[in-house]
């Protein structure tokens, strides 16, 4: 930590950074932010920076509202984006901190570390892949398209073509490293893939990566959106998440002996993601608009089974590379870009984990298309859905002892609360759908 921290220092002084931002979460997985100057940063390592938690989203409560936020010096990258003449700005991602210095319960971030202590208690650690698709506007007012293109299409002119470009050298500036970049079935829509690595760094992978592609459309006049389900009759966002658990070096989930080259430990972490799936769902998909996208006919899986080429399955194991060890992973598909990366990788975790501890059973694949399976096909092969709305996954997260004790009781009560009002304020709107469908005729 100490050699972090004179690194950074090192490099604001010979880079001349003037302002450092410090990033942290709320949530509902919206960034937030604050800028302290050059001369700040030192008094900043050893002491923190206070300031009023009261209006964040999830944080303190008004009459416990002092908090101090520390920044985590490995997080430290300098922003692309800035004019070089106004002087460098930098950031880093903090940990929140109450006044006596210990860990702050509403802190998403200290949530997914809590839960990634507990996998190394147990001789594991937890990396993630996550593909986060999202779409390109015009602007927000209203989804208007930039292009027609498919899946993996090469569109003639196609504007998003130099933003994706550009917006991965700017990821690549900040040390994070893509793997894929395409369009994606939808018109308008597109994915960049980040390579793996250990969650928190994910994590905070994740939350700079939503805010380089809204800044690389923002500066082309454009808009980016990881909102779940912008457009109707076509495929929404969602973020397919690759996971796998390492200890001593090794992939803990590889087998050479198994026909699917999973070992006992990735059969209990996924037969624990699948029993749970209904329980997380309301943390990994966390919107209204989430449950827009998980409908069946739109590839959004639904159906809680796990396969290995079947992406109608809620759980694939990819098989790209059969038999290496390193490409063996659990793909979880339900998701979305709209989610708390902190809070979504943290129950994610805690399930598979679950599992583990008490040896699940898992069930055998599903090969065939669920989407094709009448109702009592389904029944009789005992394939159950996901939740159908927001209001109906919340009623089963409440109810969840492993999510409870995943986020802890201060985030728990607060995220259920919140979507709770967001529900309300939701089925309280007259949509457009209801006054052009039943108006001219009751």
């Amino acid at each position: 930590m100490k050699k972090d921290v004179n690194y950074v220092l090192k490099t604001v002084k010979d880079k001349g950074v003037r302002f450092i931002k410090i990033w942290f979460v709320d949530i509902l997985g919206q960034l937030k932010s604050f800028a302290i100057t050059d001369r700040e940063l030192e008094g900043a390592f050893r002491e923190g920076m206070g300031f009023d938690g009261s209006s964040i989203e999830g944080f303190a409560r008004i009459y416990e509202s002092d908090l101090v936020a520390k920044p985590d010096p490995a997080t430290f990258e300098i922003l692309p984006w800035h004019l070089e003449e106004e002087g460098k700005i930098a950031r880093m991602f903090c940990d929140i901190l109450s006044p006596d210095g210990k860990p702050y319960a509403g802190d998403t971030r200290y949530v997914l570390k809590k839960n990634l202590a507990e996998a190394k208690k147990m001789g594991y650690t937890f990396f993630l892949g996550p593909e986060l698709e999202y779409f390109y506007f015009k602007s927000e007012k209203a989804p208007e398209i930039l292009d027609e293109g498919g899946y993996f299409d090469f569109v003639p002119l196609d504007e998003a073509h130099d933003l994706r470009r550009e917006t991965i050298l700017t990821l690549e500036k900040m040390g994070i490293k893509v793997e894929y970049a395409h369009h994606e079935v939808a018109p308008s829509q597109h994915e960049i893939d980040l390579r793996f690595a250990d969650a928190l760094t994910m994590a905070d992978y994740v939350m700079t990566y939503k805010v380089v592609v809204k800044q690389v459309a923002y500066a082309k006049g454009l808009y980016a959106t990881f909102m779940p389900k912008p457009i109707a009759e076509v495929n929404g966002s969602g973020m397919h998440t690759h996971m796998s658990l390492y200890k001593n070096g090794k992939n803990a989930f590889f087998s050479p002996k198994d026909k699917h080259y999973l070992s006992d430990v990735a059969k209990h972490f996924l037969a624990g993601a699948l029993f749970h799936a209904k329980e997380i769902c309301a943390v990994a998909c966390q919107w209204v608009n989430s449950y827009k996208r998980l409908v069946p006919g739109y590839e959004a899986p639904v159906y809680i089974s796990w396969a290995r080429m079947n992406r109608s399955a809620l759980i694939r194991v990819p098989m790209y590379k059969p038999g290496k060890e390193e490409a063996t992973r659990i793909e979880l598909r339900f998701p979305d870009p709209g989610c708390n990366p902190y809070l979504a990788f943290a129950v994610m975790l805690a399930a598979g984990l679950e599992g583990i501890k008490k040896k699940y059973t898992l069930p055998e694949p599903i090969e065939e298309d669920i989407f094709r399976l009448t109702e009592q096909e389904k029944r009789k092969r005992k394939i159950e859905s996901l939740p159908g709305s927001l209001i109906e996954a919340i009623e089963i997260t409440e109810k969840s002892n492993l999510v409870r004790n995943t986020l802890g009781e201060h985030i728990f009560t607060k995220f259920i609360e919140n979507k709770k009002i967001e529900w309300d304020m939701y089925r309280t709107q007259v949509t457009g759908y209801e006054i052009e469908k039943y108006l001219p005729i009751l």
